[in-house]
């Protein structure tokens, strides 16, 4: 096209344009101009530059702390997604080079995730770790997901020290592994020890911490103490915790926060376990400790910076804001991750949709589909392995699923990546009032996130979040407690069915951790376990073959079967909305949810009596059977059109009460309050047929049974 032409097309596909060069270096030049005027803005969908991340110039002299926790076998360098552990090896080698003294320390958690580490049993995290350069790590509930075997093997390989000074060998009595360590630094000798969280007694299988004994509560608090004064002893200027106890609810009283607001001396407190970000503002001070976290997935390295005075700034490194990798160790990480993948990488199945891994809403606070293919694939493969009709139902903990399956191609290492602590299919004998003690122990924070949230198969139950739970007796070797009333928040169980029997004993299929009373599940410790011999991924293989015609439909998983139902209460506010039927004026209870007003069945009942629309209603206390009948007149108890709600706010809870038109079941939104159910007034327009409006500016609502119901 000759220079004097400039084309272009419009949305609509618009012809080129004949312009001339000076016009066009006009409209350039107001276009320049007027860009200058405005502020910088992203196009939709676009996203904002990320500034890449500098080495300070001024911390010759000073001591660099660069922490990782969590990063569960995510070591592969992904921009945007992981900084890599090459990328926390070129983090390091910069800031050395810079004049800075450094220490690069994990929290926890690296050695199990992904197939990149666990397929050789955390044996590779520990080989990139040591050629990344880490100085000191503790443990996480996650590196005794391996056989103490393995773990012991992955500890004598580390080329750095491995610290738990709270997790000792019950017959010596001394630390597993070390407790402190000390380093030569640029502000002087620097202190470090581990801690690491007693969940790991019922996080990890029991097989894998028989002999030991954690610290907790009290102990852990004395245990800290003394690490910190022996330290302090030494002669350490400065001190530090490597801390996998987390900040999470569930992990109270053993939370980093509990710990260590009863610890003097620490001055840093490098924390792991609840996946939380705490850098810079979001950086928290326990006991007079800056107390900070990365999240998790290398998705963020943390860069502790402490001058000559101890003062001490923190922040996190996003991988979006460092790209850099240490070549040499990108080479030792990709070379095994390209290993991992020829062998694991090929497609067996596919699915047409997204299988939910999610922890938080997800598998640790309400049913998935993931979790229903996985409580089914269960289920099947015990009853391949005893009979038919020799295992009634299955169980998993939520918390061993570990990710999702995106929709399409699936491979093994998918399934080992969301399975990846090699567990076995299991059955055990239990009892109905020993399941229904499993279910209400194992769901006592719901609706906060729990790992051992039950997904299940061949049973359905609602959890009642309203109810407080009330804790039992400590299981034995545990955090947990039993529940003090099983059976208060956990209702309607049912078994394939049928009510569950707590007298009667059912074959439970579930993985061999649970089995062995791991998590909350210490009512079936000492349980005798039966050992299908199939591994938990190979049952979902072999049912999403043998079963699914490997294909995993939207049909069957499109989203949850509706075994799990959690009910959790919200906020009714009493409302002085007026309403007028047929033009008289009414006097009804009205409590607004959502926005939106919700009635007593009985009060409209009597609206209606002795027009076309009335009803007669029937409740059964003992199904929670709402029976209405069209046509039919409504007796009136007394009850009916009390006036407006007073008071303050009220709780109100989905209900789950069956409501009948006419013998036939219906759908309707449904909230109890005090133990009365209330419906909002559009689905019982909808349900009865008859017209329903609302006057916003008057606050009122109006009824009209000559008019048939409209959208």
């Amino acid at each position: 096209m000759p220079p004097e032409f400039w084309c272009y097309k419009n949305k609509k596909g618009g012809n080129c344009m004949k312009t001339s060069k000076k016009f066009l270096s006009l409209l350039l030049t107001l276009a320049m101009a007027f860009t200058l005027a405005l502020p910088a803005m992203a196009e939709e969908g676009e996203t904002t530059p990320v500034t890449p991340y500098a080495i300070p110039a001024d911390v010759e002299g000073k001591l660099v702390v660069i922490h990782t926790n969590d990063t569960h076998g995510r070591d592969v360098a992904v921009e945007g997604e992981s900084v890599g552990t090459a990328g926390v090896a070129a983090l390091k080698k910069d800031f050395e080079a810079a004049g800075a003294s450094v220490l690069l320390v994990s929290a926890g958690d690296f050695s199990q995730g992904t197939t990149l580490v666990s397929l050789d049993q955390g044996a590779s995290s520990v080989a990139f770790m040591n050629a990344a350069g880490y100085d000191a790590a503790t443990t996480g509930n996650h590196e005794f997901d391996y056989k103490l075997e393995a773990l012991n093997a992955n500890v004598s390989a580390a080329e750095f020290p491995v610290l738990a000074a709270n997790i000792l060998v019950t017959e010596t009595g001394k630390p597993l592994f070390g407790d402190h360590v000390t380093f030569d630094t640029a502000i002087g000798k620097v202190g470090v020890f581990g801690v690491a969280t007693p969940e790991t007694m019922t996080k990890a299988h029991p097989d894998n911490v028989k002999g030991l004994t954690f610290y907790m509560g009290d102990e852990l608090v004395e245990c800290a103490q003394k690490q910190a004064d022996a330290l302090k002893a030494d002669g350490c200027d400065y001190i530090i915790a490597l801390s996998h106890l987390g900040v999470s609810d569930e992990s109270e009283p053993n939370r980093s926060t509990d710990i260590f607001a009863k610890v003097t001396g620490v001055d840093l407190i490098i924390d792991g376990h609840s996946h939380t970000e705490m850098s810079g503002a979001d950086a928290k001070t326990v006991g007079g400790a800056l107390a900070v976290s990365t999240g998790m997935y290398l998705e963020n390295v943390g860069v502790v910076i402490i001058d000559s005075e101890k003062k001490a700034s923190a922040q996190l490194v996003s991988a979006a804001e460092w790209t850099k990798v240490d070549e040499e160790v990108a080479a030792i990480v990709n070379a095994k991750d390209a290993e991992v993948k020829a062998e694991l990488g090929k497609a067996f199945a596919t699915t047409e949709v997204k299988l939910n891994g999610e922890r938080d809403p997800g598998n640790r606070t309400e049913e998935t589909n993931l979790g229903d293919f996985a409580a089914d694939a269960i289920l099947w493969g015990a009853r391949q392995a005893l009979g038919e009709d020799q295992v009634d139902v299955a169980l998993t903990n939520g918390g061993a699923i570990r990710a999702s399956i995106e929709a399409g191609d699936i491979t093994m290492d998918d399934m080992k990546t969301v399975f990846p602590f090699g567990n076995e299919v299991a059955t055990i004998e239990v009892t109905g009032a020993e399941l229904l003690e499993a279910l209400e122990a194992a769901t006592f924070s719901t609706p906060t996130a729990i790992g051992a949230f039950p997904q299940v198969a061949g049973m359905s139950f609602t959890i009642d979040t309203s109810v407080p739970y009330e804790n039992g007796p400590a299981y034995e070797s545990s955090t947990y407690f039993s529940p003090a009333n099983p059976g208060a928040r956990v209702k309607d169980v049912t078994i394939n069915g049928e009510a569950l029997d707590l007298k009667a004993t059912y074959t439970l299929a579930t993985n061999d951790f649970t089995a062995a009373g791991g998590d909350t599940y210490g009512v079936f410790v000492g349980k005798s376990i039966y050992m299908t011999g199939v591994a938990l991924e190979d049952a979902l293989v072999n049912y999403t073959r043998d079963v699914l015609g490997n294909v995993v439909t939207a049909e069957k998983y499109g989203k949850p079967a509706g075994r799990i139902t959690v009910i959790v209460p919200v906020d009714a506010a009493p409302t002085n909305d007026t309403l007028t039927a047929n033009e008289a004026v009414q006097n009804p209870t009205v409590y607004k949810i959502d926005d939106f007003n919700y009635f007593q069945l009985r009060d409209l009942a009597a609206i209606l009596n002795g027009t076309d629309k009335q009803f007669s209603v029937d409740y059964n206390e003992e199904t929670g059977a709402v029976n209405t009948a069209t046509g039919k007149s409504y007796e009136a108890t007394g009850e009916e059109l009390k006036g407006p709600a007073k008071g303050e706010d009220k709780s109100a809870a989905p209900s789950n009460d069956v409501i009948y038109v006419d013998g036939d079941a219906v759908e309707l939104e449904v909230y109890k309050i005090d133990g009365t159910n209330y419906f909002k007034l559009r689905d019982l327009g909808k349900t009865f047929d008859f017209y329903v409006g609302y006057d916003s500016e008057n606050d009122s609502m109006f009824i009209d049974t000559s008019k048939p119901y409209s959208e």
